[in-house]
């Protein structure tokens, strides 16, 4: 936990600097002193500060310190309220642990850091609004990190209930019966694979002007994927964690509504489960869509794009969404490419995307935007369907044109997170193994920068 110091003994002092070894100890009786090591670059990020407190607070748990005093000053005079939040986020999420479900569990102390040298940064105010943050990007890790038989479409809509008892929103929970009614046959020829029944759930935040249209955040929730009779080869991990962006579209709503952050947001997750049965459609199968394009199937193993596609619709049609953010584990192919350094991303609108590149220089998560040149639009030509759900090669440009054909005209965005959603080779001190709540940060400060526009 993070507080503003009130007064009380420590056994650590932290302090910053942009000089200095890293990781300077002095040993003694008094509390001991820790060097953090910031660089020796003249600019100071907000990113530099992350890492820096993570990398602290990690340490002083391994020496097993109960408790420390981190002058803030430094973050303070060169950034504001950004470098104190950086600050605050850093060691939040570096000290996030796994569930688990063993017998006997090892239980780690918890670790207080106090804050000084906060003053003219609003420090109650950042504190407040970054761990909530914080609390709901650890949420998304759970959901990620959880097994496939702890997290089946139901399940996941039962803890999307309960995580929102206590907030303003609304949950609307829309059943197999509901969705068919709808005409989203691509999000069916998914969810009827399994024994597990699928389920679309809609999260409303209603605290902007009534008349004022919502966001939309469309997260995919596949629970467990397979690749259906395209079956995936070998072991591969992210089976059980393919449901990343639904899990970050969630966090990112409820920490606005606890935040009470004054913007119309709605999530769209659609939540199913991509496995083998008698029922389950095929390669070559042409199917229907909510928006009433037919689509060719060339893998099932591009199932991701499937229900998103009736998602973008309903979000658009039903629930009137001025713009629209889809975020997903989507395509190896980004994997491939850009590793867990950054995600992908395609958008149909400069404006639009320029925001999200101003959210995304506060957040510490990098986003690089894939080309949408005409001449890529023969990926997802089909002879037979209005559309073809693969490709053969630039598989991520391939999934985001499919995309783009349902968000039409209404300013998008898609996110890639396939290499960013787990931590991997290039991940940061705040992300321990397991899953990284990639997105949550971007996108609640995404919405919050619309508030009033």
């Amino acid at each position: 936990m993070v507080k503003l110091w009130n007064g009380e003994e420590v056994r650590w002092r932290l302090s910053l600097r942009l000089d200095g070894r890293p990781g300077d100890l002095e040993m003694g009786d008094e509390p001991r002193q820790m060097l953090v090591h910031l660089g020796k670059g003249e600019k100071l990020t907000a990113e530099d500060l992350r890492r820096a407190a993570a990398k602290a607070a990690v340490q002083v748990r391994k020496l097993g310190g109960a408790s420390a005093l981190v002058d803030a000053a430094p973050a303070v005079e060169a950034l504001g309220g950004e470098g104190l939040s950086a600050l605050i986020q850093g060691a939040e999420l570096a000290l996030y642990r796994n569930e688990n479900w063993k017998q006997e569990r090892k239980e780690e102390k918890p670790l207080a850091l106090y804050l000084t040298g906060t003053e003219g940064a609003e420090a109650e105010k950042v504190l407040s609004e970054t761990t909530v943050l914080d609390r709901w990007i650890c949420f998304a890790r759970d959901l990620v990190n959880r097994p496939a038989n702890k997290l089946t479409p139901v399940l996941l809509a039962e803890a999307v209930v309960q995580a929102s008892e206590k907030l303003p929103v609304e949950v609307q929970v829309l059943d197999e019966k509901e969705t068919r009614a709808l005409g989203m046959e691509a999000f069916h020829a998914v969810g009827d694979s399994s024994v597990n029944p699928p389920r679309l759930i809609v999260i409303r935040w209603r605290g902007g002007k009534e008349e004022e249209a919502p966001i939309a955040l469309v997260g995919k929730g596949v629970c467990f994927d397979t690749g259906g009779y395209n079956l995936k080869t070998g072991l591969k991990g992210g089976m059980a964690g393919d449901m990343a962006g639904g899990a970050s579209v969630c966090a990112a709503i409820l920490a606005l509504a606890e935040n009470r952050v004054p913007v119309n947001v709605t999530a769209v997750i659609p939540a199913v489960e991509n496995r083998i049965s008698p029922d389950s459609f095929l390669p070559g199968d042409v199917i229907g869509s909510m928006s009433g394009k037919t689509i060719e199937i060339g893998s099932t193993d591009a199932e991701g794009r499937l229900i998103l596609a009736d998602a973008i619709t309903y979000a658009i049609q039903k629930e009137n969404a001025c713009k629209v953010v889809d975020i997903a584990t989507l395509t190896g192919a980004i994997a491939r490419m850009l590793g867990s350094v950054s995600a992908g991303v395609m958008a149909n609108n400069d404006g639009f995307f320029a925001e999200l590149q101003a959210a995304a220089e506060r957040s510490g998560e990098k986003f690089w935007r894939m080309p949408d040149y005409p001449e890529y639009k023969q990926l997802i030509e089909s002879p037979v369907a209005d559309l073809y759900n693969s490709s053969e090669g630039c598989g991520a440009i391939a999934a985001g044109l499919f995309l783009a054909a349902f968000a039409g005209e209404t300013p998008w965005l898609h996110l890639d997170i396939a290499g960013t959603s787990h931590s991997g080779k290039f991940s940061q001190p705040y992300q321990p193994k397991g899953a990284t709540g990639m997105g949550v940060s971007t996108m609640y400060r995404l919405c919050r920068d619309q508030a009033g526009k």
